[in-house]
């Protein structure tokens, strides 16, 4: 086995164990008390997460040039429009360090709820972010219920069910 080859396993092993780190303290935020953040909107006022306790909140950390992220804010304003009315609250966070690009963006999202901006990214590092998008659903009472590293359409059937049986409590 040349010596190159090995390197590449060693380095694959190196980025899966990586991942799988990242994953798992993600993961570990299950459970646990939401960190409370306090961000500023792109339109309207700022939003304190804390002010929203008593309802079921879907953060989605999104940035500018993920595709997938632009997709999955319109389906969570499907959502929004939908359960808003039964004690559901939506958040998008953009962690763009480029700020003119992430308001230019949020300014061609057609969504219902309100985005906001974390350009120093301390919300998404007391979130352990490291992947986009990453949606964080937090129940009633503030505790962190289920957190998703990616976004599919099956994805989507997913968050429906926890959504509705987190309004449900």
């Amino acid at each position: 086995m040349s010596v190159s080859i090995i390197r590449r396993g060693i380095f694959a092993a190196v980025v899966a164990a990586s991942a799988w780190a990242a994953s798992a303290a993600t993961q570990s935020l299950i459970g646990q008390e939401a960190p409370d953040f306090a961000l500023r909107a792109v339109a309207g006022s700022n939003v304190r997460l804390s002010e929203h306790r008593g309802n079921v909140v879907v953060i989605s950390f999104w940035g500018s040039r993920c595709a997938p992220c632009r997709t999955q804010l319109s389906a969570l304003d499907r959502s929004f429009k939908t359960y808003s009315t039964a004690g559901l609250d939506v958040f998008g966070i953009n962690v763009d360090d480029n700020q003119l690009r992430a308001l230019e963006t949020a300014g061609s999202q057609s969504v219902s709820f309100p985005l906001l901006l974390d350009p120093e990214k301390n919300v998404s590092r007391r979130y352990d972010i490291d992947n986009l998008p990453t949606t964080v659903l937090i129940d009633r009472g503030g505790a962190i219920r289920h957190v998703h590293r990616d976004y599919s359409a099956k994805g989507e059937a997913l968050y429906l069910t926890q959504l509705r049986a987190l309004l449900n409590e």
